[in-house]
């Protein structure tokens, strides 16, 4: 099968070298055209000028772009080109009102449509690692299991399409607890004066540490918050999960707080940093109570 990719972002890069490694990819497409023919010349691999003229080269395309209009655009391109019998694959975090629209779209050229949105950070894309939530027919996820396992070794095939999008959603609001109580119980480790390398050595193998704490703590203790998963994705991605809960007339506490918290990092200048610069805010919470003496490490 010749794979097409469109979007070589932080998380796409990895998953195109994967599909690389794993002889299924043909083809490269990014919006900033040097990055495509930069990897494309990597990889050996062609860097079409278009959408469309990459469509016309494949059997299938994995997307990874970073909104619901990106994608429905993405996807309005390929539909002029791809053959019937194609497969596109959208690991995108976008609504699952946006998947049905996109499968939509793809319908009348009898193009199947995945939504295949993925967890487990830069991380998990560069080994391979990715959980991958799906959602769209049985004999398209059948069909995808080769490119999806070259990706991610969790294939989790959720229901119809938007069912992917349903599950990353879910995920969304669980990382947004996890960071807000990580960054929290780091802050007061540091108002105590407790050696943080130490919490993050000893905690980490306890009861309440979780993948955030182990793999993004550290950035705490450094105070240093290198991209991983960025802030206003998240915000943008928390506030798919506002819309969804507000159709059963509800309101989201978790939810609510962490996009107060991320509006405030954009606005500080720190909307391209990782989530866990959210402990920036936490530790503000104990500076004036921090006790005489008490130093944070």
């Amino acid at each position: 099968m010749r794979v097409g990719f469109v979007g070589l972002g932080a998380m796409g890069v990895h998953m195109a070298r994967n599909l690389h490694r794993a002889g299924l990819l043909a083809a490269v497409w990014n919006r900033t055209p040097e990055k495509a023919r930069a990897l494309a010349a990597e990889l050996n691999v062609q860097s079409p000028p278009t959408l469309a003229a990459l469509g016309a080269s494949v059997d299938a395309v994995v997307t990874c772009v970073s909104a619901d209009a990106d994608v429905l655009e993405v996807v309005q391109e390929l539909s002029k080109t791809l053959p019937q019998g194609a497969l596109v694959l959208d690991c995108s975090t976008v609504g699952a009102e946006t998947a049905r629209k996109a499968a939509e779209l793809l319908a009348p050229r009898g193009v199947e449509f995945l939504d295949c949105p993925v967890s487990g950070g830069v991380e998990g894309a560069r080994d391979a690692t990715l959980a991958i939530m799906v959602g769209g027919t049985e004999s398209a996820f059948d069909r995808a299991r080769p490119i999806l396992a070259a990706l991610g070794k969790t294939l989790t095939h959720f229901g119809p399409t938007g069912s992917g999008q349903a599950a990353k959603a879910t995920n969304q609001i669980m990382c947004a607890g996890i960071i807000e109580a990580v960054a929290e119980a780091m802050a007061f480790a540091r108002a105590q004066g407790l050696p943080l390398d130490k919490i993050v050595d000893t905690l980490g193998k306890g009861a309440g540490s979780s993948w955030y704490f182990v793999h993004r703590a550290p950035n705490m203790v450094r105070g240093a918050f290198p991209a991983g998963f960025r802030v206003r994705l998240h915000a943008k991605d928390l506030t798919i999960c506002r819309d969804m809960a507000a159709r059963f007339g509800v309101a989201l506490p978790v939810v609510e707080r962490m996009l107060a918290e991320y509006a405030e990092l954009v606005a500080r200048g720190y909307g391209d940093e990782d989530i866990s610069a959210t402990f920036r805010l936490k530790s503000e919470l104990f500076e004036p109570q921090r006790p005489n003496g008490a130093t944070g490490r």
